[in-house]
Parts: C-alpha cells; structure tokens; sequence
C-alpha cells in the first residue's frame, strides 16, 4: 500500500513558518482549533516587517564599516607612500654621502699623486701619470657635480611589493584583499 502524497480530505490545519532573518517573536505559526491562523495573520506580518527592518539595519551598517574600511586603508596607503618616499630618500642619502666621501678621498688621493708627479724625473714614468691624473680629474669632475648640487629626489613610483613593507596588515590591492 503506498502512502498518498497529499490529504484529499482538508485538516482544517495549517502551518506558516517563516525562514531567514533574525526571529523578533516566532518562526512559526499553526492553525490551531481554540485559535485559527487568521487570528495570528497581523503578528505574522509584524515579524516580517521586524526581519526586514533588521535585515535593512544590517545591511547598512556593512556598509558603513566597509566604507569606514576603505577609508582606513586609504589612509594607510598614503602613510605607506609617505614612508616609502622617506627611506626612498634616506637611500638617496646615503648613496650622496658615500660619493661625497669618495670624492673627498679622490681628491687627496689625487693630490698626493701630483706632488708624487713633479718630484719625478721630466721622462721618468711621467707621461703614464699624467694621463692617469686627467682621467682621475674627469671622474672627480663627475662625482662633485652629483654632489655639490644636492636635491631631494623624487621616488619612483611604488609597487605593491615595495609598499608591502609599510602597510602592516593592509594588502596594496585593496581593502578587502588579503
């Protein structure tokens, strides 16, 4: 005997169960004999305005703490960058800071070796001295003129894996990134 699918007789019972949201009062609702489900209809529609509301408040405030996430990360970018431009030109500094000292020790390298020059014989090994002095004078003119003109350098611009460093826990591809 196979049991049928459906009552071809009415019960005179109904259910109504509401899904999803957060429940306010109930989830569900039968007709019972001492009290029918039209009784219950305008508490049925009170908790569906209730589970919409709350639904509309959640919903918003994602929102906001996505917008409240975007700025954040904005702003960490920007302190990145800043950072980034500042070791970017602490780098710069330190590498003008070795040629300067560079330039400095070439210098008196090369003045010894002039006055190492005039005390030599006119013939005795001068000429090779001499054009080595005029391509260590060439090579000094080009290391003092990086360094007497010092500027603040631009930095390139950044990758996301040079701006990883700075971030913390913030990815350079976005906020919701990982």
């Amino acid at each position: 005997m196979r049991i049928a699918r459906f009552d071809y007789t009415p019960s005179s019972r109904l259910r109504f169960m509401l899904r999803g949201g957060s429940p306010h009062r109930a989830s569900e609702w039968a007709d019972l004999p001492d009290r029918p489900l039209e009784e219950k209809l305008a508490e049925i529609v009170q908790e569906v305005g209730f589970r919409g509301e709350a639904a509309e408040r959640k919903r918003l405030a994602d929102q906001k703490a996505r917008e409240v996430q975007q700025k954040r990360w904005e702003a960490a970018m920007q302190e990145a960058h800043a950072a980034y431009a500042h070791t970017y030109r602490v780098k710069h500094l330190g590498e003008q800071t070795d040629t300067w000292y560079q330039a400095s020790r070439l210098t008196e390298y090369i003045a010894a070796v002039r006055d190492h020059a005039t005390s030599l014989q006119p013939e005795q090994e001068r000429t090779g001295i001499e054009a080595w002095l005029a391509f260590a004078d060439a090579h000094l003119h080009i290391l003092t003129e990086s360094v007497s003109a010092p500027k603040l350098p631009a930095p390139p611009k950044p990758s996301g894996e040079d701006l990883k460093p700075f971030l913390g826990h913030w990815s350079p591809y976005g906020p919701r990134s990982y």
